[in-house]
């Protein structure tokens, strides 16, 4: 039987080289053909190029797949419970592997199929059946950024979870809780995340599937970053892609998640120059993997346009990260309708980029026509995100701190002022007062008042205070201070008390010399090569700190 699936694969991978792609589409729009293909795990990279291609050249295999496996539940459902168990692992590797390809909508669609399956039968398998479509589910919506929905599926998951506990039986909750701490950390409720985080890694257990354990160390990471927790997040993240690259290999999209989560750690620790390294290796990793306009190519491609963008903001070189934000916003523009919200994020990075490059700019009608496209992609990310998570939200106050410092370059000082007071307020009362995001817009409302407003009282109490947080978080080589302290000298100099100036070139020559230290000799490869503890011991330090902190708060 293996040999007659391989038989099939070598003939479609013929069908794909020889760019014979209609008749490779009408082969794969067959679920009997393709749920053959999908055995072969072992071949799943040729598979999802094969795929990729087809839904580049028009060929809509994965709506065509979802809706034939939909239509086979609705005829079987007087079936006996062996054939509708058939069915629904049927449904698990298909909505499987159109998940792992990024083509959410048709996902959702066969676990929806497997699910109404399940609630066919009242009985103990069908159970343990259903929690593992939410779960499949819940990972769909959230990729989807269906967040409410999300909300309703972990509800089911957990409804069906009480019916085992009544009859003595007990489902593992890790992926579950990991799902759940994705789905609050996209929306912003950090705390929450944060909990449930420790949930999760609570139920990691001997036997756990490896892409569950690798799943909520990431998960837990992201968490522990957010809350500025950066010792655990570091120990998490090494560990999972460790895990990653051990178990599934240094092409397999799963190390390539891993990465992205390392990325986004290191940008964070401003470690910059790495995350942008680690960020290229993921991206390159997708794009052999999957090419073509797909999903996951063109959140790779955002990740690094952000990160270049902060790796270039001081030398202004920022062709790089606008070619990789053009590249994210084309593939998603050309795959999900255009008032998605994986387009708010993109936009924002364009626009950020788009103003440094006017700025720069010494042409000033292109400065301008810069700066208007800049501001209407900051205008409409700010209502995808007001859209999707209201006024009160930590990333509709990003857009408002990004468009109150696009104000700024618009020299509209007002409407800029009025934009970093309402980031402020937002943030303080979600984050706290001494948040890292806080600092960010303290810092930009500070120059407004230096550069732009001569308010010099207000602007030097906001630099010391984004200046008190920086140091806190990151330490005294941290990046963000250098424009606290050359703020401070050019406000010194324009109020004429050159004692404060002299203090402050001494401060910013200190700091330089602190950078060339800094992260100048590990590799962030190299870094995780090797993990000198096992999973039960990253899990079981993570949880032993967190009795500690619990006892010391």
């Amino acid at each position: 039987r293996s040999f007659l699936v391989l038989s099939w694969l070598f003939s479609l991978g013929v069908l794909y080289q020889q760019g014979r792609l209609c008749q490779l589409g009408s082969e794969f729009c067959e679920l009997e053909v393709f749920a053959k293909v999908l055995r072969a795990l072992d071949k799943r990279h040729l598979l999802h190029h094969c795929f990729q291609a087809l839904m580049d050249h028009g060929v809509k295999v994965a709506s065509v797949l979802a809706y034939s496996f939909s239509r086979r539940c609705s005829y079987i459902a007087e079936s006996d419970s062996a054939v509708k168990e058939k069915a629904i692992q049927i449904g698990f590797v298909l909505g499987g592997f159109l998940s792992d390809a990024g083509w959410y909508s048709d996902a959702e669609k066969v676990f929806l199929s497997c699910l109404q399956l399940c609630t066919l039968h009242d009985e103990i398998l069908h159970w343990f059946r259903a929690v593992e479509c939410c779960v499949r589910l819940l990972h769909v919506r959230n990729g989807n950024c269906k967040y409410h929905l999300g909300e309703e599926t972990f509800k089911l998951a957990q409804s069906y979870m009480d019916k085992l506990a009544k009859h003595g039986q007990q489902a593992n909750k890790a992926a579950l809780y990991g799902e759940l701490c994705a789905l609050l950390f996209a929306k912003s409720h950090y705390d929450e995340a944060y909990k449930w985080c420790i949930e999760a890694m609570k139920e990691i257990t001997v036997g756990l599937p490896v892409k569950v354990v690798v799943d909520v160390l990431r998960q837990a990471s992201k968490a522990c970053v957010v809350k500025r927790e950066f010792k655990k997040a570091e120990q998490l993240i090494k560990h999972a892609v460790y895990l990653a690259r051990e178990h599934f290999g240094a092409k397999h999209p799963k190390y390539s998640d891993t990465l992205l989560d390392y990325g986004f750690y290191l940008l964070n620790v401003d470690n910059i120059c790495q995350s942008v390294a680690i960020y290229q290796t993921a991206l390159d990793i997708r794009q052999s993997v999957f090419g073509g306009k797909n999903i996951h190519v063109a959140t790779a491609h955002e990740d690094l346009a952000y990160s270049s963008y902060v790796h270039q903001y001081s030398s202004g070189k920022f062709d790089n990260a606008l070619f990789h934000a053009e590249r994210a916003i084309g593939i998603i523009t050309h795959i999900l309708p255009e008032d998605h919200l994986l387009l708010a994020s993109s936009k924002r990075v364009k626009a950020l980029i788009l103003e440094e490059i006017a700025i720069d700019c010494h042409n000033k009608e292109t400065e301008q026509r810069l700066l208007q496209e800049a501001h209407d992609l900051h205008l409409s990310s700010l209502q995808l995100a007001k859209k999707a998570f209201g006024e009160f939200n930590v990333q509709t106050a990003k857009h408002y701190g990004n468009l109150g410092r696009l104000y700024q370059s618009m020299r509209k000082f007002k409407e800029a002022e009025e934009m970093h007071i309402k980031a402020i307020q937002i943030k303080e009362q979600l984050l706290g007062q001494e948040d890292y995001e806080v600092a960010l817009s303290v810092g930009h409302l500070a120059s407004l008042y230096n550069y732009d407003m001569n308010q010099y009282e207000n602007a030097e109490k906001l630099y010391l205070r984004s200046i008190a947080i920086g140091k806190k978080l990151f330490g005294e080589g941290y990046s963000g201070l250098e424009y606290d302290y050359r703020g401070l000298i050019k406000l010194y100099n324009s109020i004429g008390n050159y004692e404060k100036v002299f203090e402050y070139h001494n401060i910013l020559a200190n700091w330089n010399r602190l950078r060339d230290r800094q992260f100048s000799v590990t590799d962030a490869l190299e870094d995780v090569s090797t993990s000198p503890q096992s999973t039960e011991e990253v899990v079981q330090s993570f949880l032993m700190s967190q009795n500690v902190d619990g006892q010391s708060s």
